[in-house]
């Protein structure tokens, strides 16, 4: 130990102290000077007088420069410190920037003699004193203020430290023997201080005592860690394995403080409990190996929804186990299965509760006892079922995409033969109206696989800037139509509404089944209310389960006064062919469909509803920024002329041999030279013969083997000048990127018609 003494307090000089006092009997005098000079009548007279008041004058800015930089001084500091604080009765330091100590009060001298430096001091007590200064330092700047109790063998230390800006920090040491962190704890409880890997620190005479010896890492005393919190724990002490409770009183900076309680009382759980074991924050049960409640503490009643009087077995609090819940507790009484949790459903009438379980064995006078710690697994189950369900969809989003895609296919032949019947019938004919019929199913066959895509995002939308008040407008007169008498529109729209890009005609569709559910939510009649307002988000809008960007949206809301959505429905409402009407009254694409447009569109829609009094669907979608383009022209009358012949030669590539077979018709009814390829391997087979002069590739998209972008590229470097058509019954967004590396490639969407199929290829080729 050092023989040095503590820094010596220096008082501050004495000129300054004498000065500052006679400041203002200066600055009087002077007045007075000041005033008889200007009362003289000789001039030479009242010049003197004036002189010396101006000195007087001079010494009292003098005097009172030297004071200021005096209290600005690291010497006023000081004195006012000492001050202050030397006759506290804590041990009380000062320490610069440097660290090393400027002050030390009375009760510090007496209680460290011959200590310089801090990290001595507390190195009396701390086994890192280095890093208790260090972390006490960080949070003293953000703060001000801070401190942390040390456990010593006698107690614990509190050290406290206050920040002084540009100045240091003041040290107050406070010894207390009779309680722990504020806490109340007495210093017959055995405390530890542990590193985060284990290694202990330090430990009081409590624990020196429990545990017969220093120990030196945590798995020498608790054979079952990791450690958890106020719970019970097998500890190792000098007489023999013990069960005790622990409790965490502090954790940070790779520190933990852990305190060991009496797990219970001589009477057991049955009498006599254990003081504070009610207001645990964690639940805790104690049961036989019959499962019958010896004791349930407050959290563990609340979970379960006990009253006091109400003490059921286990096995009839829990379900959902996949076994008799008497057999798990059976093999844990007898040592099997102790270190699996289980997540069980809590069998309560009020509300779902999930719980996470875990058993502990404790034999007492040769009798097993189980200890039942449980937390709510609410939460986490939700998150499960959330995560199932999105993987449910986005399963259902790839099969209807599917679906809808060989639908297509066969709607495009179905409707393809049917135009070319009706080239050869006329309106008199007696099949005629036959064919028309044919061709309208075809056509409401296309629109319910439209539905389909729309579900997985995967149809094709036509994109356009919409100015929402005009349209609205338009759509009011057909949606009152649809309403009926009972049912009355109101329809609330901003003046400056702003413009949106979206699909006119698939936006228009997702507010008619929007407003129809509306209209059969209130069977007795009501009112249907359009609101639809512009809407600046200055932060991100955290919804359900998404997130909707900064930016500008234009808000579309659909509200209804009628009997709301249950709670336990309103999670299913977007699922496709989850419906809630009569078999023949709805189909349950409805929503699914709007969720399906309006997320592809780039918005978002979300739904608030309260039982008995309406529902409000309310749809985001994002501001058009783009400048207006002009309209083109359209086409000359000529080029709309089914009758005109056409040159040209066209390689047709399509797996689906129906499909093929109409698309060769039809261009060949044009007069184009259609060559036929039923993959592209064999296309590209048929490329390599030079003489072959091909106008215009037409290709489907989704093929065995190579799809359409991919043997158009290669084909496009021998024959860079060929036109391309790309056709597919997926939507044009959905299709390969390589797409994107085609230059000037039109897209066809499936199904179509003879006339779209011509008047694509005519126009390609022309342009």
């Amino acid at each position: 130990m050092s023989d040095l003494s503590l820094p010596e307090q220096q008082s501050p000089p004495p000129l300054v102290e004498r000065l500052q006092s006679r400041v203002w009997a200066v600055v009087w005098i002077g007045l007075a000077l000041l005033l008889a000079g200007m009362m003289m009548p000789h001039q030479s007279v009242s010049l003197g007088f004036l002189i010396s008041a101006s000195s007087l004058f001079t010494m009292a800015l003098i005097m009172l420069a030297m004071s200021r930089r005096y209290h600005r001084s690291g010497q006023f500091f000081h004195r006012s410190i000492e001050a202050f604080l030397q006759n506290d009765a804590l041990a009380t330091f000062f320490t610069g920037p440097d660290n090393e100590i400027h002050f030390a009060n009375k009760a510090a001298l007496a209680q460290y003699p011959g200590q310089p430096a801090l990290t001595l001091i507390l190195g009396q007590d701390s086994v890192d004193p280095l890093s208790l200064i260090f972390r006490l330092q960080n949070r003293a700047r953000l703060v001000r203020h801070a401190f942390e109790d040390v456990v010593t063998e006698i107690g614990f230390l509190r050290v406290n430290t206050t920040y002084v800006p540009r100045q240091g920090f003041i040290w107050r040491l406070e010894r207390n023997t009779e309680g722990a962190g504020g806490g109340g704890i007495p210093t017959a409880i055995p405390l530890i201080i542990a590193k985060d890997n284990g290694t202990i620190l330090t430990q009081n005479e409590a624990a020196f005592r429990l545990f017969g010896r220093k120990a030196a890492h945590l798995d020498r005393i608790f054979p079952d860690l990791p450690l958890r919190t106020n719970t019970p724990h097998r500890v190792t002490t000098a007489n023999g394995n013990e069960i005790m409770r622990i409790v965490e009183l502090g954790r940070e900076a790779g520190r933990r403080e852990i305190a060991l309680l009496p797990y219970q009382a001589r009477g057991g759980f049955s009498g006599t409990t254990l003081d504070g074991f009610d207001d645990l924050p964690v639940a805790v049960m104690r049961v036989n190996a019959q499962g019958a409640i010896l004791h349930a503490n407050r959290q563990a009643r609340g979970l379960l929804a006990l009253s006091g009087e109400d003490m059921p077995g286990l096995p009839t609090l829990l379900k959902g186990l996949g076994r008799p819940v008497s057999e798990w507790l059976a093999a844990a009484a007898n040592g099997q299965g102790l270190a699996r949790t289980e997540i069980v459903q809590a069998a309560r009438k009020d509300r779902e509760v999930y719980l996470q379980i875990r058993l502990n064995r404790v034999v007492e006078d040769g009798e097993a006892t189980l200890i039942v710690v449980l937390s709510d697994a609410t939460e986490l189950k939700t998150l499960e079922a959330q995560f199932v369900q999105s993987q449910k969809m986005q399963a259902i989003g790839q099969l209807a995409g599917g679906v809808a895609h060989d639908f297509n296919n066969l709607l495009t032949a179905i409707s393809g033969y049917c135009d070319l019947l009706l080239l050869r019938h006329d309106e008199g004919d007696p099949d005629y109206g036959d064919l028309v019929q044919i061709n309208q199913n075809a056509n409401r066959a296309a629109a319910l696989v439209s539905q389909l895509l729309a579900f997985s995002r995967k149809q094709n939308l036509r994109p356009e800037t919409l100015d929402l008040h005009e349209g609205l407008s338009e759509l009011s007169h057909l949606l009152n139509r649809l309403l009926g008498e009972k049912v009355a529109l109101n329809l609330l729209m901003a003046d400056d509404l702003q413009k949106v890009r979206a699909d006119r005609r698939q936006l228009e569709q997702v507010l008619m089944n929007l407003v129809v559910n509306a209209r059969d939510a209130m069977p007795q009649g009501g009112d249907v209310t359009i609101e639809a307002e512009n809407l600046n988000l200055d932060s991100t809008l955290h919804r359900d389960r998404a997130n909707v960007a900064p930016g500008e949206y234009v808000s579309i809301k659909v509200i209804d006064q009628g009997a709301g959505i249950a709670r336990d429905r309103l999670g299913k409402i977007f699922e496709p062919f989850y419906t809630t009407k009569k078999t023949g009254e709805g189909t349950g694409l409805g929503l699914s469909m709007v969720y399906g447009i309006v997320k592809q569109t780039g918005g978002f829609v979300f739904v608030d509803t309260v039982p008995g009094q309406g529902t409000s669907f309310q749809v985001l979608l994002p501001v058009d920024k783009t400048p207006d383009s002009p309209k083109s022209a359209p086409p000359p009358a000529e080029n709309r002329q089914e009758t005109r012949r056409e040159d040209g030669v066209v390689l047709l590539v399509e797996d689906e041999a129906p499909v093929r077979a109409f698309a060769t018709r039809a261009l060949r009814m044009r007069g184009y030279n259609v060559i036929e390829a039923g993959n592209a391997e064999e296309a590209l087979n048929l490329l390599k013969d030079p003489a072959l002069e091909i106008d215009v590739f037409v290709s489907d998209v989704i093929m065995p083997g190579k799809d359409g972008p991919t043997w158009v590229q290669e084909a496009l470097i021998e024959r860079p000048d060929v036109k391309v058509v790309f056709m597919s019954g997926y939507a044009e967004e959905s299709i390969n990127e390589n797409q994107a590396n085609v230059p000037g490639a039109t897209f066809l969407p499936k199904p179509f018609s003879l006339r779209e199929l011509t008047d694509t290829v005519r126009e390609k080729l022309s342009g």
